[in-house]
This record gives C-alpha cells, sequence and structure tokens, in this order.
C-alpha cells in the first residue's frame, strides 16, 4: 500500500461510450412501450456510459483495468507500478466527469427508465444506470453522423457492439443508366417545341439523329438499390459548400463523405471523387423540386454532358479499382456519336472562303465561318458573340455567300438589324458580298416591295418595323433568319420578340457582342428563340438558373449553364485574336461639382430620397422601380448639366462641371490633331454641347435618333473621310454596328447602367481597321451617383463573366441596399 505521504495519480479521463442494439433474445423478457420515451418496437439501441482512465507513462492497469459507476460516491482505485509492484492510488478528476456528463446530456441522449425493460435475472439488469438510450429509436441514425464524431473529437472512446443498427454502410456499387426515348414519348420532347410556333420546316436546331435520353443514377447499398437524388439534395442543404464551383473542387477526391437517407435512416459513405463528378455535371437536375424520383429525361443537347459524366465516372473507377463499390454503366444509346457532333462544333473543319468575296478573312474569321457552316449542316443554332470590332457582319456575309455559291440559298435570308445599321448593312453587302441580291425593306413605301422578297438572296428590315409586317414576313418561307445586335430583342414577352418566333426558317443566328446585357433571362430569350425548350420554359429557368446564380450566388450552377450554352456560341476576344489592333487606354476622370450645381444636386437628391422611402412603403421595392429610375434619373441629369432638369429655372451664374471640361478640353484635343467621338445617352446633353462647340467655333457632325435614316450613312461618310474631327452621338442611336476608324478619341459624358453598352460604343473606333491607339475618357461626378454606379457596375458584371467566361454587362436593376448608396449624399 502507498504511504501517506504519496501523492495521488493524475491519470487523464476518457469517457467510453459502447454503443449496442438490443432486441427480444438478448437477455431481455420483453420491452415496455413507453409514453414519449423509451422502445417502442422490436429492438432497442442504448448507450453504455463508462468512466475510464488511461493509465499514464510507467503505469498498468490490475486485470480488469477498473471503471466507476455513474452516480455512485467515488472509491479508491488502485495501479501498479513498475518492476517494484508498488500499488499507487488512482486520483479520479470530478471536474472533468462532471463535463463529460455536461456533453453527454447535450447529445440528447437520456438514462434509460428502469420500468422500459423487463430482465429475466438480477444479472441482467446489473449496471442497468449506465444504459442511456434516445426518445425515439430513428434518432440513433443522426446520432451516429453527428454526435459520434463530435464525441470522438473531443476525446471520448466509441465502441461498436456487433449488431449496431445505425452505423453507417459503405456504398457497394454505383449505377449510370442511360436509355434513349424514342417512338411516341420522343414525340412528347422539347425538341419539338418550334410546332407551337406554327413553323412547318424542320425543327430549328434540332440535330438530325439521336433525341432524348433518360438517365438513371443511383447506389447499392446493403444489396438494395437506392436514389441519388434525395440523398443529395439533403447533402446540400446541410453542406452548402457543394454548390460553390471552387469548394468543390477542393474536396479531396478520397475524402470520405456521409449520406443520409431521411430521418434516422442509416448513413452512407462514399468517397468524394464519384459525388464531385456527378454534382459538377448534374446539379440543375438533382435540384430540381419539379423532378420526380426515378429517372431524368435529358435532351440530345445534353449528350456532351452525360458523356462527360460517364467518362468522368470511369475514370474514378479506374482510380479506386477495388475501393468503395464498382460501377455498372450500362446503355449507350448513341451518346457518343452525339457528343462527337456537338464538340464538333468548336473544331470545325475548314471552309475555303467563297470566290468573289471582297475582303480577306483573318484567321479567326474563316474559323467564324467555319462555325455557321457546321451550324448549318448539323441542323444547329447559335450566338456568334465575338466582341465589338471583330468583323461579325463579315463572317455572316461569307457565310451567305457560300450558301449562294452551293446552291442552298434556294430561299431568301432575312436580317433583323437597328434602324441605325440599314446603311452600314447595305454598304457592306456590297463590298464584301457583292453577288448577293439585297432588298431592303424599309420605309412607308416597303409593303410594294414585300412581293420581291423570293427574288433576293438577302433581305434587310428593322425591329420597329417587324412586328407591324409580320403577317406578310410569316407567310415568306426564310432560308435563315439572323438577329443582328440580338440583344434588342432581351425581352422575350416583347411585341418583336413574339413576332420573330412567327417565322419559319431552316435555320437561325443571333448575332450580338453581348449575349448578357442585364441578367440571364436575355440569355433564355436568345436561345428560346434560336432552339425552344434548350433551356427549358421561363419558369423553369427563373427556378434553376437564374434565381440559383444571381440571388444565391451559386458559381457551381453558373459553371454549370456555361458547359450547357458553350457549344452554341462563338465568342472571341480582341485582345486574343486581333493581336495587330492598337492599344486602348482607358482614363476615368472625376470632376467635382461647386456652389449651385453641388447645392441643386444636393436638393434633389433629398427630394428623390423623401420620395423613393414614401413609395417604398407604399408599393413597396417591386412596385416603385419606374418611380425610383426617374428619381434616379434626376440626379443624373444634374451631374450631367443642370439645364437638363425639366421645370427648374436655372441663374446665369449656374455652375456646369462637364461642359467646362469639354471647353477646356476639347480645343487642346483638337489642336493636337485628335478625331473625336463624344457620347451621350442624353440627347439634349449633345444640343447643350453642340452650342458650346458653336460659340467656341468648333465644326462637328451630329448622329442620333432624330438624324433621319437617308442621312446616317453620310454622317459616318464625311467622319471617316476626315472631312470634320469631331462628332457627337447619342449612346443608343450611335452606340452599335457603325464603324468609325477614323476616331483615336472616345469621350463618355456619363455612365450607363451597363458598361458593355459603353464598351459597344467605345469599339466604334477600337476595331479591326484602326491604325492608331485609341484613348477613352470617362468624365464621372466625384462622390455622386455617377461614381457609385461604377461601384454598381463592377460587382453586376461578374455575373455574365461567371457564365459566359468572358466580361459582359452589368444589370441596370439594384436591390434596395444599392438603392440607397445610390441615393447618399455627395462624399
Amino acid at each position: 500500500m502507498p504511504l501517506p505521504s504519496d501523492p495521488p495519480a493524475a491519470v487523464p479521463l476518457r469517457p467510453r461510450l459502447t454503443l449496442q442494439t438490443l432486441t427480444r433474445g438478448d437477455g431481455l423478457l420483453g420491452m415496455r412501450a413507453m409514453n414519449g420515451f423509451g422502445p417502442r418496437g422490436p429492438k432497442l439501441s442504448v448507450a453504455r456510459i463508462e468512466w475510464t482512465y488511461e493509465a499514464a507513462p510507467g503505469l498498468h492497469w490490475e486485470t480488469p483495468a477498473p471503471t466507476s459507476v455513474l452516480g455512485k460516491r467515488p472509491a479508491p482505485t488502485e495501479l501498479l507500478r513498475g518492476a517494484w509492484n508498488e500499488r499507487v492510488v488512482l486520483e479520479r478528476d470530478l471536474a472533468a466527469e462532471a463535463d463529460a456528463m455536461d456533453l453527454l446530456w447535450s447529445t440528447q441522449l437520456r438514462p434509460l427508465p428502469m420500468q422500459a425493460l423487463q430482465w429475466r435475472s438480477a444479472e441482467a439488469g446489473e449496471g442497468h444506470p449506465q444504459l442511456w438510450t434516445l426518445p425515439e429509436e430513428v434518432q440513433f441514425g443522426d446520432f451516429w453522423l453527428d454526435q459520434v464524431p463530435r464525441l470522438q473529437g473531443l476525446g471520448w472512446s466509441v465502441v461498436v457492439a456487433p449488431g449496431f443498427a445505425h452505423m453507417s454502410a459503405p456504398v457497394e456499387r454505383w449505377r449510370l443508366l442511360i436509355d434513349p426515348v424514342t417512338g411516341a414519348e420522343q414525340g412528347r420532347e422539347l425538341v419539338d417545341a418550334p410546332s407551337r410556333h406554327q413553323q412547318p420546316m424542320a425543327a430549328l436546331g434540332q440535330p438530325k439523329r439521336g433525341g432524348s435520353f433518360m438517365v438513371s443514377l443511383g447506389i447499392e447499398v446493403d444489396g438494395e438499390p437506392v436514389d441519388l437524388a434525395p440523398l443529395l439534395v439533403e447533402l446540400f442543404k446541410r453542406e452548402p459548400r457543394w454548390l460553390d464551383a471552387q469548394q468543390v473542387a477542393d474536396i479531396p477526391d478520397d475524402k470520405i463523405v456521409m449520406l443520409r437517407r431521411g430521418q434516422g435512416g442509416r448513413g452512407i459513405e462514399t468517397p468524394a471523387g464519384p459525388l464531385k463528378a456527378i454534382v459538377s455535371a448534374m446539379l440543375d437536375l438533382l435540384t430540381d423540386p419539379k423532378r420526380q424520383e426515378g429517372p431524368m429525361k435529358l435532351s440530345s443537347w445534353e449528350a456532351q454532358r452525360i458523356e462527360a459524366l460517364r467518362l468522368s465516372l470511369m475514370d474514378t473507377q479506374a482510380a479506386r479499382a477495388g475501393e468503395h463499390g464498382r460501377w455498372q454503366l450500362q446503355g449507350d444509346a448513341g451518346l457518343t456519336e452525339l457528343t462527337k457532333r456537338l464538340r464538333a462544333a468548336g473544331t470545325p473543319p475548314p471552309v475555303v472562303p467563297p470566290a468573289g468575296l471582297g475582303l480577306e478573312l483573318r484567321a479567326y474569321q474563316r474559323h467564324g465561318l467555319a462555325w455557321l457552316q457546321y451550324l448549318r449542316q448539323q441542323h444547329l443554332a447559335g450566338i456568334l458573340a465575338d466582341d465589338m470590332g471583330l468583323g461579325k457582319t463579315a463572317q455572316v456575309l461569307a457565310h451567305l455567300l457560300v450558301e449562294q455559291q452551293a446552291g442552298r440559298l434556294d430561299l431568301p435570308a432575312l436580317v433583323v438589324l437597328p434602324t441605325t445599321l440599314i446603311a452600314n448593312w447595305q454598304a457592306e453587302a456590297a463590298r464584301i458580298a457583292p453577288a448577293l441580291r439585297v432588298l431592303t425593306l424599309h420605309g412607308t413605301d416597303r409593303a410594294k416591295r414585300f412581293g420581291d422578297a423570293a427574288g433576293h438572296d438577302l433581305v434587310l428590315t428593322t425591329y420597329p418595323l417587324l412586328w407591324r409586317d409580320i403577317g406578310t414576313l410569316a407567310q415568306q418561307p426564310w432560308h435563315l433568319v439572323v438577329l443582328d445586335e440580338a440583344q434588342m430583342v432581351k425581352n422575350a414577352g416583347s411585341r418583336a420578340a413574339t413576332a420573330l418566333r412567327r417565322l419559319q426558317s431552316r435555320h437561325r443566328l443571333c448575332v450580338t457582342g453581348t449575349p448578357l446585357e442585364n441578367h440571364l433571362g436575355e440569355l433564355w430569350a436568345h436561345f428560346d428563340f434560336l432552339m425552344p425548350g434548350f433551356l427549358g420554359d421561363t419558369r423553369s429557368f427563373q427556378r434553376n438558373w437564374r434565381k440559383p446564380i444571381e440571388t444565391q450566388g451559386e458559381t457551381l450552377r453558373a459553371q454549370l449553364l456555361a458547359q450547357r450554352v458553350r457549344p452554341f456560341i462563338l465568342r472571341r476576344r480582341k485582345d486574343e485574336v486581333a493581336t495587330e489592333l492598337q492599344p486602348l487606354t482607358e482614363i476615368v476622370h472625376r470632376v467635382q461639382l461647386e456652389g449651385q450645381q453641388r447645392a441643386l444636386y444636393e436638393s434633389v437628391r433629398v427630394a428623390a430620397d423623401e420620395l423613393v422611402r414614401r413609395l417604398l412603403k407604399r408599393t413597396g421595392f417591386g412596385g416603385a422601380q419606374i418611380s425610383i429610375l426617374d428619381a434616379l434619373l434626376k440626379l443624373r441629369q444634374v451631374c450631367c448639366d443642370p439645364y437638363l432638369l425639366k421645370g427648374t429655372a436655372m441663374a446665369p451664374t449656374m455652375e456646369r462641371a462637364k461642359l467646362e471640361w469639354l471647353r477646356a478640353t476639347l480645343p487642346e484635343l483638337l489642336e493636337e490633331g485628335r478625331r473625336i467621338l463624344v457620347f451621350s445617352q442624353f440627347t439634349e446633353m449633345l444640343g447643350l454641347v453642340a452650342d458650346e462647340l458653336g460659340a467656341l467655333n468648333l465644326p462637328h457632325l451630329v448622329l442620333t435618333g432624330e438624324t433621319p435614316p437617308a442621312e446616317r450613312g453620310e454622317v459616318v461618310r464625311r467622319f471617316q473621310q476626315r472631312e470634320l474631327p469631331l462628332m457627337l452621338l447619342s449612346l443608343k442611336a450611335g452606340g452599335v454596328g457603325l464603324n468609325l476608324t477614323a476616331a483615336d478619341t472616345v469621350i463618355h459624358l456619363d455612365p450607363w447602367w451597363n458598361p458593355a453598352v459603353e464598351q459597344q460604343a467605345t469599339a466604334r473606333a477600337h476595331r479591326i481597321g484602326q491604325d492608331q491607339p485609341v484613348f477613352v475618357y470617362k468624365l464621372v461626378v466625384e462622390g455622386s451617383i455617377e461614381e457609385r454606379m461604377l461601384a454598381l457596375q463592377d460587382r453586376k458584371e461578374a455575373l455574365a463573366e461567371g457564365v459566359l467566361g468572358v466580361d459582359g454587362e452589368a444589370s441596370v436593376k439594384f436591390s434596395e441596399a444599392d438603392l440607397k448608396a445610390l441615393l447618399a449624399p455627395l462624399a
């Protein structure tokens, strides 16, 4: 025995939890059903709790190792020390035991009531206070998944007795089954949706072969098939990282992930690798609340992502052969062939430029021509979305000339374009493809020429006239319908967009440098015209894509949408393909409001803030949008020039910050030999600038929506011929389609909500054919709504970047938080 002076041995506490499932026959006479607690079936899972202490270095336990009984007064416990065989008294750590008891109660375990069991003998009941259980048997499934790892992380020893009913099970087999949809079922597929637009010609965008696929994703656990979808939905709710592309990529492939089968169901263990492949390919379908359990139906457009998933799973299988189950991959149904055809859109076979083409195509333009020809050959549709200034019009005209020379242009092609681009298309067609017979349907007497369309190769009309003339245009079958500056019909519910869907054509093409001008709904509108049903209906697209990406920031879903649309979009950047293009320098020049102009801004801001607050309180944010935009418009007008503000008398001494900058800067730039484009979204502002230029004796040209169509081509010609060095343009009328490479300087007098609109305007000068560096000045009032618009643009611009992989346009829409920032006082 130790001497009284010997200190007790300090030995660390390590609680032990033993999990076990008892049944009738395990020493039990029966189990009584308890009200609100205890057993209600033929089995009862329990946790045996014991306080155990680890032997300190140099000590070892007598046999058997002693444990304490919960709830009893501590009794001395002895250990054997070293070779001398002396005995040492163990000092129990009562504080640690109390902390462990608090932790135990936090797990929802409770001591098993004595009356819950009928014991066969006294020995069977011995130690009963150590048995703890949960109010419901089904709760042990979650206990195993949540609490056991927590206890282990805090140093508890967990022992699982044979037969414990809630231990996680490994995946035994993975299933990927692919079957075609044929016959009557195929007739109901979305690829037949063009029939709703009364199109008797070939279904637009539909591949010649193949149809839809039924895809089943599942696993086998304990020899039973299990649908993966509900397991993954639960995983997404529990671990939102599975919706973030970067976080998913960072999960190690061999990390074990726990899946759950409903409340109280046994957990399922799986390596992360196959889950990453499945989630990255099928996130939209797995999370669609309208999808029923069982197989998923995918159109032939999605063959590429199905094949990519299959290859990814096979790679995972090869890498983990013999581990964590086997793969069952069944079905092909022409999947490989369809995938090859879709992938070939990225590297189409080269096409010899047609004879008689009035220019030499650059390498990327030849690739664009080959891509357009491939789309036509495969009965696909697409978006030619090159950066502004890369010659999209030239590529389309070369494509039409190939079609004419091959004898396929036996029906005319229809190009729908903004009114301001009629002269540009007429001139470009005469220069690039003079063999094409061109008819322009414009002007008050255009009805006289409707009957001549069939005798021409290329027919030009405008968006404003399309819906007026649709009754006639819909009766004429077209070989190809091209939407130039397709963002003009970004609203799928507009009259022009509705009219477009009535046109009969073999092929369809959108041409735009900005596929996303405001939000993802515009991308849907493009594809609903090109390939109806490809992105689902508007409600399902809103539910499965827009809201998760735009509102919830799900980057993995944005990445998946990008992969889905990429085969049908050809988008090249200037800095990647036009290496000979001159450098572009952007300068944000901040001006300050002074004196009366500053006081006017503040008074308008206070009035706007009060108005907006009343509207928000009365109608809410959604119902006040028009009035809010009007209030913000007044603030922007004050920034641009106080004289734009209607109904307000201006003192002769009113400051005009931006005009003062122009007075000082324009003469200096012109003396340097600069040739200048000045853009504003306010036509009235251009009028004020024109008055100042007159006072300064600076001759100039003007191009706005008020410029007669017959004169627009002449205005452009005079500037390009260097007759005058200065042109004033409205952002809407002069921002698209024009070739103004004679300019080397661009001035934006006021920012617009969508930066790509400004980029389009800048691209009038910074484009193929420009042989001088281009300087861009953006005038912004410091600390005002204009400067905050720039910050809002930067944040919104990430939307198109995430989906298209390129810079796109930000949204004019904003949140209530954004509104507060826009209406803040001058900084």
